[in-house]
């Protein structure tokens, strides 16, 4: 004679099985928000790296702006003073 499962075991199979794929649904749900947090924290890492780069750029142009400046006026400093030499 044939041995067939109780429906109450074929009703816990079912139920395991649903269970089984919720757990994975959230656990992707989860991955998937995992993943979104790291990208963002990723963009706002490299927009503060952007901007510090931008910043340290502008820094060093300005410097360099003002020692060509302060270069300038020592060459008409001394213009002047050949002129008012020769004079």
């Amino acid at each position: 004679m044939a041995f067939t499962p109780s429906k109450d075991h074929r009703r816990r199979e079912r139920e395991q099985k649903k269970f089984d794929k919720r757990m994975a649904r959230e656990a992707a749900k989860a991955e998937k928000r995992n993943a979104e947090i790291e990208a963002q924290e990723a963009a706002e890492a490299a927009a503060e790296k952007a901007e510090k780069e931008a910043a340290e750029k502008a820094a060093e142009e300005e410097r360099k702006a003002k020692e060509e400046a302060e270069f300038e006026a020592e060459l008409e400093a001394e213009r002047k003073a050949l002129e008012a030499g020769e004079s």
